[in-house]
């Protein structure tokens, strides 16, 4: 008997039709029905054919459904079609995963990078703060500290960095504002804008003037904003002069750029990431207040500048004037005058045979100037001859440092007047605050003339004891 397993249903007999021949499986039935002997020993037994006629049928059939296959080419074009597909997906899959991996690696990097130092502070100012080198040598012959980067910077002043780049960054447009802007009336009429430093930029302004600004040697005929020095030590030099010639420079803080500022720690040997900072610290745009929507925009209407009213642009000042200084005092040296600077008011004075020089004066004051990049303002440019009062920064130095008779005169009165009468109706100066302004011009006299200072001072008392009091 065969082992062949007998077909157990209609379909399973069909399959096997398929897959081989009829013959073929007819004789496999009739050997597992023992019909026909497993072997052939028959002359010539048909049995062998069969199988023979069985395994090239097999074969073309195969042949036929490989055949087939090749040539539907929708199906093959579909199939090559879903694989593509399947390995783009894959693939996508694989790079979606490795980008989001890339971003948050990257977002954690850019995280500690702005937690450790600074990288951009607004357009066009940001180029070169990835240069943190000092020059040492420098930086040390002036006698100051070594800041090279926004870190150092910081924990020197005892912020952030966070708190560093909010308050150094350059905004175009901004919702908020380091400084309170307001006008005070001028001597000689005019409004002149002062810009008050918030207190944590002010904080960080006066560490700059105590840790650098301060120790910068200074040019001696500098007598404005040191120590040790005021208006009567700027006067005095010129006391008793046949001739005191004066002269006023044209917007003098706004003409001081951004990139002059910047100059200026660049040439003290800091690294060009410390000069930005710095510059940018003590330097703000004309700004103006825009509501919309119930909001408040700050818009810059210009370059940065020196603000008047932050407390280093005086001293900034003073270091930018230190060749202007040595050059105007050298050329009034040779042609025998005097010359003294207290911040954009320059004086010059001498006597005798010297005075034919004033033409000179006149002319080669006005060049230097110009080169050092600023003006004169010609419209208060004063000759003055003994023959009339001669002034130096509000004092009169005809023969001793005083103020002048008519404006004391003037003054008494009106003390007079505001104790006998009361603070209605009073003014002096343009100020809105009376007793603000009357004690402002007693101790100006003074710094002058201390007895006469000290009677208007108690008489000052005695009116704020009297009226303000209650």
């Amino acid at each position: 008997m065969s082992d062949l397993p007998q077909p157990r249903t209609r379909q399973e007999l069909y399959e096997r039709i398929r897959q081989t021949s009829r013959e073929e499986v007819i004789l496999e039935e009739m050997i597992r029905l023992g019909f026909w002997p497993a072997q052939g020993t028959l002359p010539q037994d048909p049995a062998d054919e069969i199988r023979l006629r069985g395994e090239i049928w097999r074969e073309l059939n195969e042949l036929y459904q490989q055949n087939r296959t090749l040539h539907n080419e929708a199906a093959l074009k579909q199939q090559v079609y879903q694989q593509r597909l399947a390995e783009s997906r894959r693939k996508r899959q694989e790079n979606k995963e490795r980008r989001e991996t890339e971003r948050l690696e990257r977002a954690e990097a850019w995280k500690q990078k702005k937690a450790q130092d600074i990288v951009y502070l607004g357009d066009r100012i940001s180029g070169g703060l990835n240069f943190t080198e000092c020059d040492r040598p420098r930086l040390q012959s002036y006698n100051l500290p070594e800041y090279g980067t926004a870190e150092q910077i910081a924990a020197a002043m005892g912020i952030t960095i966070g708190q560093l780049r909010f308050l150094a960054f350059d905004r175009k447009t901004s919702t908020v504002s380091h400084y309170v802007r307001f006008r005070i009336p001028k001597k000689t009429g005019g409004d002149r804008t002062i810009s008050a430093p918030m207190p944590r930029l002010k904080q960080a302004q006066y560490w700059i003037l105590s840790n650098i600004l301060e120790k910068v040697q200074l040019h001696d005929a500098a007598h404005g904003f040191r120590p040790g020095r005021s208006i009567v030590s700027n006067a005095q030099p010129h006391v008793g002069a046949e001739v005191v010639i004066n002269f006023d420079l044209k917007n003098f803080f706004p003409s001081i750029s951004y990139q002059r500022i910047k100059g200026v720690f660049r040439s003290f040997g800091y690294s060009e990431a410390a000069a930005t900072i710095f510059a940018l610290l003590c330097t703000e745009p004309e700004i103006e207040a825009v509501e919309l929507d119930g909001k408040t925009y700050y818009v810059a209407l210009s370059e940065r500048h020196l603000p008047q009213g932050a407390p280093t642009s005086p001293a900034l000042t003073n270091i930018l004037c230190r060749r202007l200084d040595r050059r105007l005092s050298g050329m009034a040296e040779n042609l025998g005058f005097v010359y003294t600077r207290y911040a954009d008011d320059l004086t010059f004075s001498a006597s005798g045979e010297n005075l034919r020089h004033i033409c000179n004066i006149l002319r080669r004051t006005e060049s230097i100037v110009a080169h050092e990049g600023l003006a004169i303002n010609e419209e208060k440019t004063r000759i003055l001859r003994k023959s009339r009062q001669q002034e130096v920064t509000g004092v009169v130095v005809n023969e001793k440092p005083n103020v002048a008779r008519k404006t004391l005169k003037r003054f008494r009165a009106t003390l007079y007047q505001i104790e006998k009468d009361g603070l209605e109706g009073k003014h002096w100066g343009n100020s809105s605050d009376l007793i603000a302004s009357i004690q402002g011009f007693a101790n100006f006299v003074a710094m002058i003339d201390p007895q006469q200072g000290a009677e208007f001072q108690a008489q000052i008392r005695r009116i704020r004891d009297k009226y303000t009091r209650r």
